[in-house]
């Protein structure tokens, strides 16, 4: 993610009237801190949230304990709740959501470290929610998950 594409997708949900939320889980923020880098990022972006425990997915999000129970915390279908609470609570046209393992505690053979799940969804119908494994030490994979998330909107908005 560099600045340049930044202030060129910015204009684009400008230029289209939309504006862009987000949901994090294990990059705490680092999405919603690179969007606001940009000067005027506030006409496009409506706020996000951080959903760093189980219970605050509950109750910010809407997430269903069953859902989290059933499938992981770390799942597409727990990103797909979190993306449709956000895109609710904030009235936003396009939504980001992660949920993931940064480690370097936490992984199972299932899920190891380095596992996320990276959703974006659009009012417009657009929904891509799919699972990575990036690898490094917790940084690297904050990081690195961010900058899937922006690859993937950029691409597409």
């Amino acid at each position: 993610m560099n600045e340049e594409k930044m202030i060129e997708f910015q204009k684009r949900l400008k230029i289209n009237n939309k504006t862009i939320t987000c949901a994090e889980s294990c990059t705490g923020g680092l999405i919603a801190s690179k969007i606001t880098s940009i000067s005027g990022s506030s006409s496009i972006f409506k706020g996000s949230v951080v959903t760093y425990c189980n219970e605050i997915k509950e109750q910010e999000l809407n997430v269903k304990k069953q859902t989290m129970i059933k499938n992981g915390v770390v799942s597409i279908q727990v990103v797909n709740e979190m993306l449709d609470g956000v895109l609710k609570k904030f009235d936003a046209n396009i939504a980001i959501a992660v949920s993931g393992i940064a480690g370097p505690t936490g992984g199972s053979d299932e899920k190891p470290v380095g596992t996320v799940v990276i959703g974006i969804k659009s009012t417009c119908g657009y929904v891509n929610i799919q699972k990575y494994l990036f690898n490094g030490n917790r940084v690297d994979i904050q990081n690195k998950a961010t900058n899937k998330a922006f690859e993937i909107i950029f691409n597409k908005f």
